[in-house]
């Protein structure tokens, strides 16, 4: 996808070290998924993991700061939503911290809705690639139905 100057496409292997050193790639080749990536020139700009499980799940939806509220973020979701449909799959899912609203105003404003899942608690120590982190959440599951014109 091309906005401007800006492009969005799948991580390459060969990018992966340029992206990492101003993204954290926390979710990198684990399961079956891939990053897509914003990138402005040869500057990234902030990325999706997409997993191609069933559903489809959107995770580490992450711009850098000074390119926030740019529509970096609604790019990629909608980049997201283009490759899930062209994967067959007709949904995909986002899990959201409770108290985290401008992630929240962005997925509402991208289509997506409650799931009708209980809300889920996340502690302690989860290992990622990038080592361990320390969580304390509570996720709501929001989805949205895509179809061929979405």
């Amino acid at each position: 996808m091309t906005l401007g100057r800006r492009v969005i496409r799948p991580l390459a292997l060969e990018e992966v070290e340029h992206v990492a050193e101003v993204l954290a790639l926390a979710r990198l080749y684990q399961g079956d998924g891939f990053y897509l990536v914003a990138w402005n020139g040869d500057e990234p700009l902030g990325h999706v993991y997409l997993a191609l499980t069933d559903p489809a799940e959107l995770h580490d939806v992450s711009v850098r700061s000074e390119h926030r509220r740019r529509g970096v973020g609604s790019a990629l979701i909608a980049a997201a939503e283009r490759e899930v449909r062209g994967h067959g799959r007709d949904r995909l899912r986002i899990a959201v911290g409770i108290e985290n609203e401008p992630a929240q105003a962005l997925y509402r404003a991208c289509g997506y809705i409650d799931a009708g899942l209980p809300p889920k608690r996340v502690k302690g120590t989860i290992q990622i690639r990038t080592g361990p982190i320390e969580v304390d959440d509570t996720l709501l599951t929001w989805e949205k139905r895509l179809d061929a014109g979405s």
